[in-house]
């Protein structure tokens, strides 16, 4: 059963939409105020940003090896690990961080995506805008932690010496 059938929406939120081979399709916008429809992604909260580059199932060879780490028999004789290799970088990605095969294949997909990201755009990837994006924030952080320490230790020492000379 999908979830669509479990959800039952106000008549005002469905809307019947009539596709051009005549199969009527029910509509239902995700709304944040009346009359506003959004995607999930804003829904999400996440920034506008150019997507990855997309990966070829053809350019990939996946693989299911068995697995390793803590968990015992359950995970060392099953084969839910994900071997994917996206053959024209030569690029290999080994995923094992959920006893489900499928969300290891889609975990397995976005690590390869941003490696192969990386691999071909370097320092205009995503992924090292973000790192640097993160960096620089960091430093920000530290360098208002230690003004903030500096005027501590000012006011601090502005208060002894009034009380010593009272």
């Amino acid at each position: 059963m999908s979830t669509s059938g479990l959800f039952r929406f106000p008549a005002p939120l469905t809307r019947i939409r009539t596709v051009s081979w005549g199969l009527r399709l029910w509509e239902r916008p995700t709304l944040l105020s009346p009359g506003r429809a959004v995607t999930r992604v804003q829904m999400a909260g996440k920034k506008d940003r150019p997507a990855l580059p997309s990966l070829e199932e053809s350019e990939l060879e996946e693989q299911f090896v068995k697995g390793h780490g803590p968990g015992g028999q359950a995970t060392n004789k099953t084969s839910n690990c994900v071997v994917l290799k996206h053959m024209p970088s030569g690029i290999v990605v080994k995923c094992h961080q959920t006893r489900s095969v499928d969300q290891n294949r889609k975990l397995a997909r976005k690590i390869l995506q941003e490696k192969v990201d990386v691999f071909y755009n370097g320092e205009n990837s995503l992924v090292y805008k973000e790192k640097r994006e993160s960096e620089k924030k960091k430093q920000e952080r530290k360098k208002r932690a230690k003004e903030t320490l500096e005027k501590k230790k000012l006011l601090k020492e502005l208060w002894e010496s009034s009380k010593n000379v009272h």
